[in-house]
């Protein structure tokens, strides 16, 4: 009898692991709220850079929800066009192909920035097709060219859907959907694993490096 208790006890323990690793992976869906829900009031860009009718912090959030929607398949590729042409892509695709469908040419913007202010990177040779799809050089792009805000996660107030957000050695934007505790979620690609490309995912980042939101 004591062995079958115990046998209860380890598999009752064994299933709540499982079901906690399942969660902080976001294989079981989070709750989602809105701005509306915690009294934020949601913010709207002066400007509309390419001219559609919709601001720009809305537009990129629009059109990283249009691209995610495509499945974009997580692969490391060169190409000769600097944004990906198939299905595939990476974290750093998320962000430029985002912001180009909102009037910003990431490619152009940081090509030119790494000729002006080539001492700020560490780059020895310059190629425009990959230099804008490294996390590496956007950490420089968007310190000293975007509004520089909060990494602190609980000052929710201060974080918006269509904002960059970037980690040690990743990239995403800010998704205008929140966790219980009003923390955004993070649409982002970084692997073939992860659950979803909008995931409830920064109370267990600990490598937060950037806060950033188009000017």
């Amino acid at each position: 009898m004591k062995k079958i208790t115990k046998l209860i006890i380890i598999l009752i323990i064994l299933i709540v692991i499982i079901i906690y690793f399942l969660y902080r992976c976001n294989y079981i869906k989070h709750k989602k709220y809105t701005n509306d829900y915690f009294n934020i009031e949601t913010y709207k860009s002066k400007i509309d850079k390419d001219n559609d009718g919709i601001d720009d912090q809305t537009d990129i959030l629009n059109s990283t929800r249009e691209y995610i929607s495509t499945k974009p398949i997580y692969k490391s590729k060169y190409y000769g066009t600097g944004y990906p042409n198939d299905e595939y892509g990476v974290c750093t695709d998320v962000v430029a192909i985002a912001l180009k469908n909102a009037g910003y040419d990431l490619m152009e913007l940081v090509n030119i920035d790494i000729k002006n202010n080539k001492e700020n990177y560490d780059i020895e040779e310059i190629d425009k097709n990959i230099d804008f799809r490294r996390v590496k050089n956007l950490k420089i792009y968007f310190k000293n060219n975007t509004i520089n805000l909060t990494t602190d996660i609980k000052n929710i107030k201060e974080w918006q859907g269509g904002d960059i957000i970037i980690f040690k050695n990743h990239i995403g934007i800010v998704s205008d959907k929140r966790n219980k505790k009003g923390i955004p979620f993070i649409i982002h690609n970084q692997s073939l694993y992860q659950s979803d490309y909008e995931e409830d995912i920064l109370e267990y980042r600990k490598d937060i490096v950037g806060h950033y939101r188009i000017s």
